[in-house]
């Protein structure tokens, strides 16, 4: 195990940065992460994460293509991978992180697993691995992953139990948790993700009990203190003059807003079941609500923002509305950042692209408190080990002393 204070760290699936962001802020007795290199496939969230981070050397291109340049056909492509490559194994790092591509698994999507191509990118965290110790003669000390819930689940277990078993065969001892971003986080978003973390070394492995005592770290809000929260994501100060594309209107959304008399004409002609009138259901501040696919309103029951999607404000049915002082708005793009915890407007910043993109990459994102109160965790349970090492060597010493 490394006693250096700085730990290195490599991030595949970067997105818009939300592990590194997390990571940055994370500290414990002295004990640092330091990015020295990200990969990100989509050009857009590369954008973002390049906006934000200026200094870490950020290297777009499919993983897949990367970590195996010699199937690429085109020479010229082959080049261009090759050295992309050499940039991931320039160095060698302490920790591998990544939100790998979740939708094989999610259970809105179509459940193909390893079946699915968007599944198979696990394996380049697999070849990453090897790669490095091949080129430096030693892997990366810890691994931290984050997935849907529903990978522990897939296929009845059978999923999740191939990717652990494969990352111990590599030597890693792996714990997982389902961790509940609402729960542990002042952050005002019901989101569910696995957490994966994995170490080389049993003493660290032993000494990270965060996610076997999940329960001291759950934080339960007063109803006050709920709204604050919201407050903290929410820009209040918005209006419909300078927003209205965000707003609701009957002019724009004349089937949100049926009034009795218009739902039974509605009823006869296109043979409409439900009627929504969200100026009539949407009457509390401070809380969230949703269409589900355009037939009824439903209010968030937990008082939280229901989990952020990538379909959000694309058409999807899953798009957060609010009441606000002048009328009734779906979240803005820096809304649903701040949801998962980026600073917009206070060292975050946003690019100048299409709210459709935006809305994406927030939904794509990772929860950045959970991931800096885990990569905290982590620190601790290196510098627990080390102090347990230390011990150890010196009664090691005092009793061959003696002998």
């Amino acid at each position: 195990m490394r006693k250096e204070k700085k730990l290195y760290v490599g991030s595949l699936f970067a997105g818009v940065g939300g592990i590194e962001w997390g990571l940055i802020n994370a500290s414990y007795n002295g004990r640092k992460y330091e990015i020295v290199w990200a990969n990100e496939i989509d050009e857009y969230a590369a954008e973002t994460y390049r906006l934000n981070f200026k200094d870490h050397p950020l290297i777009i291109g499919d993983i897949e293509k990367i970590v195996k340049p010699e199937r690429e056909e085109d020479p010229e492509e082959r080049k261009k991978y090759i050295k992309k490559r050499e940039q991931i194994l320039e160095k060698p790092i302490d920790v591998l992180v990544g939100g790998f591509p979740c939708q094989a698994f999610s259970i809105a999507g179509y459940r193909k697993g390893f079946d699915d191509k968007r599944g198979n990118v696990f394996w380049s965290i697999i070849d990453v691995i090897n790669l490095l110790d091949e080129r430096h003669k030693r892997k990366p000390q810890i691994l931290f992953l984050e997935n849907v819930k529903n990978l522990q689940g897939h296929d009845n277990g059978r999923t999740y139990k191939i990717i652990k078993s494969s990352l111990e065969e590599l030597g890693y001892k792996v714990k997982e948790k389902v961790i509940n971003t609402k729960d542990v986080t002042k952050l005002p978003q019901n989101r569910e993700r696995i957490y994966i973390v994995a170490f080389l070394d049993s003493l660290a492995a032993e000494n990270f009990t965060m996610f076997d005592n999940l329960d001291k770290y759950k934080i339960t809000f007063s109803d006050e203190e709920r709204i604050e929260n919201i407050k903290r994501v929410l820009d209040l100060d918005l209006s419909k003059d300078k927003y209205e594309k965000y707003y609701y209107t009957k002019e724009k959304y004349p089937h949100y807003f049926l009034t009795e008399e218009e739902f039974q004409a509605a009823k006869e002609k296109y043979n409409k079941k439900y009627r929504v009138n969200i100026g009539e259901e949407i009457t509390q501040e401070f809380e969230f609500y949703q269409v589900r696919r355009g037939m009824y309103v439903r209010k968030n029951q937990q008082g939280v923002c229901p989990t952020l999607t990538a379909n959000m404000g694309t058409g999807g049915h899953n798009v957060p509305l609010i009441k606000v002082h002048d009328g009734i708005r779906k979240l803005t793009p820096a809304e649903t950042f701040k949801l998962q915890g980026f600073p917009v407007g206070n060292g975050y910043q946003l690019p100048k692209q299409s709210d459709g993109r935006l809305y994406k990459q927030a939904g794509n994102a990772v929860s950045v408190d959970v991931i800096q109160l885990i990569g905290e965790e982590i620190l601790k349970a290196l510098d627990a080990a080390e102090k347990i090492q230390a011990q150890e060597e010196k009664h090691e010493i005092k009793k061959t002393a003696i002998c």
